[in-house]
């Protein structure tokens, strides 16, 4: 019997991966495509920290019982038809391509989802066959949380633990002061006042929430989205006060980090404050928590309470600016391997 030889790349041939990773999207709209995704997502013991002897009846005897017909009525809202696919799978796979543009054919570019498709175990795997024997993680969360850059990597590295020959790794860090970044949103803030029709008294700055007591065990995320926004105003050369800092989608009873977007927005317009816009530099990608949430809910709060103009921008997705601040990123960590 003949034992095959082990297979060793060419140094020359031997390439490099850059895998983006972000939080993922169901599959389609329907009610067990919510739950196989909500299940995922709503297990990760980095986004509910609940004891699981408490959590695991919750989630399974109520909340994937009436959450995933709920969220899949807002899923469908944003739902690409002509393509049947997610705005956030549809930008994220533009951004893999246009990225692997810049980088030229040394480098393999491919992009994967903490929860749903296509997997990062997929996205891992892929680059490897590709020959990469060094692949940069790049999670695509320019705050750091545990339940966001943390869990990304975590996946990575459950898949990393059952290959028999793994690649080398890298992970990159937050990229909140990136000056790529910065200048990115404040570039996409001024062409989008530009198209505007009227004059924003404030812009509101919408994070992702997350739970208070996260923060108080030591998770960075509020500092620095605090600091997005301040860096932001700088940038733009605005007075702080004309950016509001929120934060938004709380989940369950207990106290999230404030203030609240949706209570921001139903407060304004007593204080005044009639015109106005909002943008969410938390996220990469548009996705239902900016579509939906925001652009459409949150124009209704406002408009509600007594609001006059409202106007959503985009998240940087796959536009130019957008693309300088994540190759900007990239080619920083990569620093030495190319």
């Amino acid at each position: 019997m003949n034992t095959p030889s082990p297979q060793i790349s060419n140094p020359g041939t031997a390439k490099t991966g850059v895998l983006l990773l972000n939080l993922g999207t169901p599959d389609a709209t329907d009610y067990w495509s919510m739950r196989r995704y909500l299940k995922e997502f709503l297990s990760d013991r980095r986004v509910i920290e609940t004891p699981r002897w408490l959590w695991w009846p919750l989630l399974n005897l109520i909340v994937l019982t009436t959450r995933p017909k709920k969220s899949g009525a807002a899923y469908d809202k944003i739902w690409d038809r002509k393509a049947d696919d997610s705005p956030l799978r549809i930008i994220s796979a533009s951004q893999a391509k246009k990225l692997q543009q810049r980088l030229g054919k040394s480098v393999v570019v491919d992009f994967a989802m903490r929860y749903g498709n296509p997997s990062t175990q997929e996205g891992i795997m892929r680059l490897k066959e590709a020959g990469c024997e060094k692949i940069l993680l790049l999670p695509l969360y320019p705050q750091y949380s545990a339940a966001t850059t943390a869990t990304a990597n975590d996946k990575a590295f459950d898949v990393l633990r059952t290959m028999r020959w793994q690649p080398a790794i890298r992970t990159a860090p937050p990229y909140f002061a990136h000056h790529a970044y910065l200048g990115a949103l404040a570039d996409g803030v001024e062409k989008a006042l530009g198209r505007l029709e009227f004059e924003p008294q404030r812009i509101i700055t919408s994070y992702h929430g997350m739970p208070q007591a996260y923060v108080d065990k030591g998770d960075p995320y509020f500092d620095q989205c605090k600091k997005t926004t301040s860096l932001l105003a700088r940038q733009l050369g605005w007075p702080e006060e004309r950016l509001i800092l929120a934060f938004q989608s709380r989940f369950g009873p207990e106290e999230w980090l404030k203030p609240y977007t949706d209570e921001v927005l139903a407060a304004l317009p007593s204080e005044g404050i009639k015109n106005i816009a909002i943008m969410a530099p938390a996220f990469s990608v548009d996705c239902l928590e900016t579509l939906e949430e925001l652009a459409m809910e949150g124009k209704k709060i406002f408009l509600n309470a007594g609001g006059e103009n409202f106007a959503y921008i985009g998240c940087l997705n796959d536009t130019e600016p957008g693309m300088d601040a994540i190759e900007a990123v990239a080619r920083d960590e990569l620093g030495g391997w190319l």
